[in-house]
């Protein structure tokens, strides 16, 4: 009996789309360490830690979201529609996990303008606006 090419198409998919979320999370958190330290002023084990449980979140929202797309909504009956099947879902994931990967550098940025703010008030180099009356 052959394997059916919807079983084929799961069995490319979800190694896919798993080992891409392995590689954006190593790529983008370990580079976010160097940003955790500034955010947290080099106190490592709290910057380390954060880092950390942002890493966990990201595989468990981004696999979680792969698993959530692995149903076909069409049959799959030959090669063909098995490569136009696993282009779409894995083209779908990689735009996906794009949009993740800036929504978490937007986070990292922000986390260090906050940190900047709060250093500079601080210091008394921040002034405040006053309230317009």
């Amino acid at each position: 009996m052959d394997t059916p090419f919807i079983v084929i198409a799961y069995s490319v998919y979800l190694p896919v789309t798993i080992m891409l979320t392995y590689y954006v999370a190593r790529v983008l958190f370990s580079n976010g360490k160097v940003f955790m330290l500034d955010i947290f002023r080099g106190r490592e084990e709290i910057a380390f830690a954060t880092n950390k449980l942002f890493q966990v979140g990201f595989y468990l929202l981004n696999i979680g979201f792969a698993l959530l797309m692995l149903k076909a909504e069409t049959g799959v009956y030959n090669t063909q529609g098995l490569f136009e099947i696993l282009s779409l879902k894995v083209g779908r994931f990689s735009i996906y996990l794009g949009l993740m990967l800036f929504a978490n550098l937007y986070l990292f940025f922000r986390g260090k303008r906050k940190s900047k703010e709060n250093q500079l008030r601080a210091e008394g180099k921040l002034v405040e606006p006053k309230p317009e009356e």
